[in-house]
């Protein structure tokens, strides 16, 4: 791991850890598909093990909707893919409420299985209170789900960059390189662009991960209030 992002992981780190509160610390990390943000969010949850730190790893990926209602609106549609795909309300209720104020700690992190199109069905886990939820997905800044992270990033790539990385990573997923290029054309840039003219989730963060190089990636945090 190069000098810059082990740089980048201890200022994050510590970024959390000086967040109080007498729940677990929420962490949303935002981004366009593409951006890196598993990958952070995995080595940024290791680091903070490594502190001895709980954390709770969780993912939007665990909150589809049925295919169904995914593709409701069409295949390819950008509306579509921002407003169809993911149980906001599931990620509420399962997750994000239980963890927050008042909540009861116990909690789900994942509700559904969108390879295989069916609830996963697991009994809630309870979580103790210093624990830190690090949570990636794309349009996790939308309104709502804002109010309920105790930090926010943004995970910040060109969609040059997005495209190139998505052609190496989805074409097994999708078919080929062709098959991954029309459905990013078509559906997934067109739906971020939507979220991004829509919530400016870039100016909701607390801080702003620049990562299109991701051995010499940089952080910008927010210094005017929402």
């Amino acid at each position: 791991m190069s000098a810059a992002r082990t740089e980048l992981l201890t200022r994050l780190a510590d970024l959390i850890e000086a967040v109080r509160r007498p729940h677990p610390v929420r962490v949303a990390i935002d981004g366009v598909d593409a951006a890196g943000k598993t990958t952070l969010a995995n080595e940024l949850a290791d680091v903070l093990r490594a502190r001895r730190r709980h954390v709770i790893r969780g993912s939007i990926d665990g909150f589809h909707r049925p295919r169904a209602i995914r593709r409701q609106r069409g295949e390819l549609s950008p509306y579509g893919y921002y407003a169809d795909s993911f149980d906001t309300s599931a990620v509420r209720t399962f997750l994000l409420d239980p963890l927050g104020p008042d909540g009861d700690l116990r909690y789900r992190s994942a509700v559904y299985d969108y390879r295989a199109d069916c609830p996963v069905e697991t009994p809630p886990v309870m979580a103790v209170p210093d624990s830190v939820l690090v949570f990636d997905g794309v349009f996790l800044l939308r309104p709502e789900l804002r109010a309920a992270w105790d930090l926010r990033l943004f995970v910040s790539v060109g969609f040059a960059e997005i495209l190139r990385r998505a052609t190496r990573r989805d074409a097994d997923l999708f078919g080929d390189v062709a098959q991954v290029k029309r459905r990013y054309h078509a559906r997934y840039l067109p739906g971020q662009r939507l979220y991004l003219a829509a919530e400016r989730p870039a100016y909701q963060a607390d801080g702003v991960v620049y990562n299109d190089d991701p051995a010499r990636p940089c952080m910008r945090m927010r210094t005017t209030s929402r």
